[in-house]
């Protein structure tokens, strides 16, 4: 009977440990990110041409965890006037999300992307899922 004892109590401890293990990863885990960009582009086909395929293979390379949600759909405004075109990107965390944005390859399609558009830029942290 003590070792049955002893297994119980070892499953049991085992149990705890591992349940206390997944709970101190999860709570380390980052949130996700999602980085806005409102832009008002003024020469439609060279930013489509030009711009778009850069910055896309810029925010892809780089494991920052990309990955497009809404690339320039129609918009409604709600409450107030809606910017001409929208991005949403979403990212690992909010790390990668600027990291993503600073790099030199980013940073030189963006040199590009100026030249037919206006753009602001910004980065929230989502929620934990």
């Amino acid at each position: 009977m003590k070792a049955d004892h002893k297994i119980v109590f070892a499953l049991i401890a085992g149990a705890v440990i591992g349940g206390s293990l997944v709970q101190a990863l999860h709570a380390e885990a980052k949130p996700p990110a999602y980085v806005v960009g409102e832009v008002d582009v003024t020469n439609h086909d060279a930013f489509l041409k030009d711009y778009v395929p850069l910055a896309i293979k810029a925010l892809s390379k780089g494991g920052y965890g990309y990955k497009a949600i809404a690339v320039g759909g129609k918009t409604a405004g709600i409450e107030g006037e809606p910017p001409r075109r929208i991005v949403i990107n979403a990212f690992a965390n909010l790390d990668a999300a600027v990291a993503a944005y600073n790099s030199p390859a980013y940073k030189e399609a963006a040199k590009i992307g100026s030249k037919y558009g206006t753009f602001r830029i910004y980065a929230v942290e989502g929620l934990r899922r």
